[in-house]
């Protein structure tokens, strides 16, 4: 039987940088103006890590992802897989790099085809790209069946005949089928039931280890991205605001944003049975629709300073790996340089 993916053992390197993705789309219902959804974003990803991203419904976090597999087209800024560049590749090289990334979406089920089998679900990527013959690609779908904990008679079934659970199951191992370094997984966890979220974890961060990938690790469930990521990237309206290790942000977390975010996390109370006072910020919320390069979170800080107003916070790093956009750690004229 095939083997789906090779194990070996590989150096530590980044297999993902993003540099100063930005995309814009236009004003819809008759409104003027243009959203910015995402807004010089920058990051990277190495061999076996993983990166969550964090942040409101709204923020900009699903776009990326779009714009790191090239679903949609970025206004300005690279990504490049082990320092080739993706964005701008002629269309022949696109679709071969486009092994490299692969996503596991929200909505398992619909993302699969409801009339092919499990089976050929699974290995309809390797079609696309003209890998294999037919008996190959089979195979290559059984063993990962049987990797990802569902049995071989399941690979003759139809997606509808699958619980919640068991679709992101399938959608996993359709995500390994090329073989690829990084897997994107976009809230591909919130909508199972905890015992099978815990499941759904456990199999993600066992096939990382065994073939060393790379995940970009989206979701709006801080308690889910503290136990599986290694550094942790806080987004608020189209921006990254903070990046750190796990443990950094947890522990310490620098910007306004990411402190309310971990002050909202429900903790119980065993004595009262109750959860301790949600973090709430005043003030609205910046619209997505407003161009400006200033904080977008300076309209809700407890902190807003006159520089706020005046200045874009540059993304600085304060210690080693932890970097913050807010004026709070780096005086205006460190951030303008």
């Amino acid at each position: 039987m095939a083997e789906p993916v090779q194990e070996e053992t590989v150096p530590e390197e980044t297999v993902l940088e993003a540099q100063g993705l930005s995309k814009t789309f236009a004003a819809r219902g008759g409104r003027r103006g243009a959203l910015r959804a995402v807004s010089d974003v920058s990051f990277t990803i190495g061999r076996a890590e993983t990166l969550g991203l964090v942040g409101e419904s709204g923020c900009g976090k699903s776009t990326l992802a779009r714009l790191v597999l090239r679903l949609i087209e970025p206004d300005a800024g690279t990504v490049r897989f082990a320092g080739q560049a993706f964005t701008g590749a002629a269309p022949p090289r696109t679709r071969q790099m486009r092994r490299q990334v692969q996503m596991v979406f929200q909505d398992a089920l619909s993302s699969l085809n409801p009339r092919m089998t499990v089976g050929t679900n699974i290995a309809e990527p390797m079609r696309l790209q003209g890998i294999g013959t037919e008996r190959e690609r089979q195979e290559a779908a059984q063993a990962l069946i049987a990797l990802v904990g569902l049995r071989p008679e399941h690979a003759d079934r139809y997606p509808h005949e699958f619980s919640g659970g068991q679709c992101q199951r399938i959608a996993i191992a359709r995500a390994l089928i090329l073989k690829p370094s990084v897997i994107v997984f976009d809230e591909a966890v919130s909508a199972l039931d905890v015992s099978i979220r815990a499941q759904i974890l456990h199999l993600i961060l066992d096939l990382q280890q065994r073939f060393a990938l790379g995940y970009l690790f989206i979701s709006h469930d801080l308690s889910v991205v503290k136990r599986i990521a290694d550094r942790i990237a806080v987004m608020y309206l189209g921006r990254i605001v903070e990046i750190g290790s796990s443990e950094a942000v947890y522990r310490s977390p620098l910007h306004p944003y990411t402190q309310a975010l971990l002050s909202a996390i429900p903790v119980p109370d065993p004595r009262r049975m109750r959860v301790a006072a949600l973090g709430v910020v005043e003030g609205e919320a910046a619209s997505p629709l407003d161009a400006s390069d200033l904080c977008p979170f300076r309209g809700r800080c407890p902190h807003r300073m006159p520089v706020c107003d005046e200045t874009p916070p540059a993304l600085l790093t304060t210690e080693a790996g932890h970097s913050v956009a807010c004026f709070l750690h780096h005086p205006p004229r460190a951030a303008a340089a």
